[in-house]
């Protein structure tokens, strides 16, 4: 993508998708390190149009995307365009605003996918630009930057974090053999794909049962630093004195539980150094609540089929990732994904049809949207 833009690029917007597309591959490198802030990438060409900067947010606290590539650029980018993937922010946070800096570097025009729904800017950057003289041109390959930044834009929105729930089974539909076997159903592709899935989320949620069950790692597997936090919810605490969970030297454990749980397991776990989270209601939307206040964008649902049914009603839930295997279990009693949804009409069963279907490997992966 080199070459000078036409002079009248600005009226055909059209003309910055291919550099917004390359701001989205930028952003899509801080994946899984941004929270609470969003994905980001910019990049900026001179006057004649030829690339001389390119940035993305690497990480929460660390300079924004507009400044890494204006850096780069220096004062070639005076009088040329920054292409950036989200509205630039106008407020003082942990970094100055990107707005100012945007207006210092002399730059003519601003090519933006999507607003920022956050109230601190709202629009207020956009209209800052435009105040300095600085051409603005929206919602260039918005669709895509709305998909990339999913998860951000729905926790500002919502108060809570968007909620993926993963589950692998057989194909007759069970995660578990009455006995409660269920290492491994999924073979090692799907298993490696769910570790590259918890390195894009923060947390990762599990009940007691599946503490009690699986003594889960629940980690990235080293592809993600820091690994996302591992989450247990647990009304009464009856869990595992020994649970690999409380290790905490590879990955930070959260323990949320009701004001009524016993002081045996309470102090046990404060002995270990996990740190403890009450909860009134201790209810999943109410988890999500204080993750969203913690920062968490994304969190990943690993649990079993009743806590999975209640997140379910619950509204915690927006996204599915089922991991359909080649074998059968069968068994009357075998686990299945979910629990009760309260439903007494088949025809009131929420029917998905925003779906993508992959191969990995012998196995099947269905991701779909609630």
């Amino acid at each position: 993508m080199t070459g000078s833009q036409p002079a009248a690029a600005s009226a055909q917007p059209g003309v910055w998708l291919p550099w917004m597309r390359r701001a989205l591959q930028l952003a899509a490198l801080g994946a899984g390190r941004t929270s609470p802030n969003p994905l980001v990438g910019c990049v900026v060409l001179d006057a004649d149009g030829q690339l001389v900067g390119e940035g993305y947010h690497a990480r929460a606290g660390e300079p924004h995307a507009e400044v890494g590539a204006l850096r780069q650029a220096g004062p070639r980018a005076r009088g040329g365009t920054a292409v950036v993937t989200l509205e630039p922010c106008c407020h003082h946070g942990r970094t100055p605003p990107c707005s100012q800096a945007l207006i210092a570097a002399g730059v003519a025009r601003v090519v933006v996918a999507l607003a920022d729904p956050d109230p601190r800017v709202a629009g207020q950057g956009l209209a800052e630009l435009r105040a300095a003289g600085i051409e603005v041109v929206q919602g260039v390959g918005e669709a895509e930057a709305r998909a990339q930044n999913r998860a951000f834009l729905h926790r500002v929105r919502s108060g809570r974090p968007l909620g993926i729930l993963k589950w692998a089974m057989s194909l007759d539909g069970r995660t578990a053999l009455p006995n409660g076997s269920s290492q491994w159903i999924s073979g090692p592709a799907a298993r490696a794909w769910v570790h590259r899935l918890r390195a894009s989320c923060d947390a990762v949620i599990v009940g007691g049962g599946t503490v009690r069950a699986d003594d889960p790692l629940l980690t990235s597997r080293g592809q993600r630093q820091p690994e996302p936090l591992r989450v247990v919810l647990s009304r009464r605490l009856d869990l595992p004195e020994g649970a690999r969970l409380w290790d905490q030297s590879t990955a930070p454990t959260l323990v949320a539980h009701g004001y009524g749980a016993p002081g045996r397991p309470r102090f046990r776990l404060d002995d270990l150094g996990v740190e403890r989270l009450v909860l009134e209601p201790c209810e999943p939307d109410t988890l999500m609540q204080a993750l969203a206040e913690r920062g968490c964008n994304q969190v990943l649902w690993e649990c079993g089929p009743e806590l999975a049914a209640t997140a379910l009603r619950q509204g915690c839930i927006q996204q599915l990732a089922a991991v359909v295997a080649p074998k059968l279990l069968g068994g009357d009693a075998a686990r299945t994904p979910l629990g009760d949804l309260e439903l007494v009409d088949v025809n009131a069963a929420a029917s998905m049809t925003d779906g993508h279907l992959q191969r990995l490997d012998h196995d099947l992966l269905w991701q779909l949207s609630l």
